[in-house]
């Protein structure tokens, strides 16, 4: 099967647009832990959440309250810097997916550099393991940056999607081509794959064209959906959507 983890950053963007430093009397809404759990019981598989350096969206608060509070399981998309890392060993999310952060950009875009940071990252990766942590990496689909992630001993890696879902006619081709070569060579060295970034309900035919993939992290379109359909509604036709994958690529390995 292939899972759905929704990405409930977005709904805390909304709160944060209009409570940001807002103190006592009103209640800030839209709550993101609130919102988890309509996703897990519209029956997503689990929680995804970006705790930001700059706290621009999801806050610390919500990230302990998600832990005491999910059934599924929680990944935490982070930077690999040492705060966050004592954060996430303190927190224990099921998953610590390692991306890269700019204070200027509006959303991730781009693939972590992991032949540049190595030594880095690997260290991170050890770190987070050795306090029982899985840990997945978020890369372009550059054969360079999938040999160096499997170097690094971490279980996933998370091909970035958003590339492809910003481009059209040939250059969506190429793109979509780079995610499939990329999946197939990320499972030969044995990594464990995911995919995510762009992915709504108009190209997600295509994302399903890759192989190996054990879980899509989508939340944006979910979010906007959510608006028209309702939340609960937007998780069941995205699930929908997805259905069919193990047929069509005959099964996937490692299954959690």
């Amino acid at each position: 099967m292939l899972k759905l983890g929704v990405n409930i950053d977005h709904v805390a963007t909304l709160r944060e647009a209009r409570y940001k430093g807002v103190t006592g009397g009103a209640v800030p809404e839209p709550d993101p832990v609130w919102a988890a759990e309509i996703v897990e019981l519209a029956g997503a598989h689990g929680i995804t959440c970006h705790l930001r350096e700059d706290r621009r969206h999801l806050q610390e608060r919500d990230l302990r309250l998600l832990r005491q509070t999910c059934r599924t399981r929680i990944d935490l998309e982070m930077a690999p810097t040492p705060q966050m890392v004592r954060i996430a060993l303190d927190v224990k999310p099921e998953v610590c997916c390692l991306v890269p952060e700019n204070r200027q950009e509006v959303t991730t875009e781009g693939g972590l550099d992991v032949v540049g940071g190595f030594k880095h990252i690997a260290a991170v990766v050890k770190q987070l393991q050795a306090g029982g942590r899985e840990v997945s990496l978020f890369i372009d689909p550059d054969p360079r940056q999938i040999q160096a992630s499997a170097k690094t001993g971490a279980e996933f890696i998370e091909l970035h999607t958003g590339t492809f879902c910003n481009a059209t006619g040939a250059a969506a081709e190429r793109e979509l081509e780079r995610l499939i070569r990329g999946a197939k060579l990320a499972h030969r060295l044995g990594l464990r794959v995911n995919a995510g970034h762009g992915i709504n309900y108009q190209n997600i035919h295509r994302i399903l064209l890759i192989p190996h993939l054990e879980e899509l992290n989508i939340g944006h379109s979910i979010i906007s959906r959510a608006i028209f359909a309702g939340l609960s509604q937007a998780v069941r036709e995205m699930l929908t959507l997805m259905a069919g994958y193990r047929d069509r690529h005959g099964g996937s390995r490692g299954q959690r």
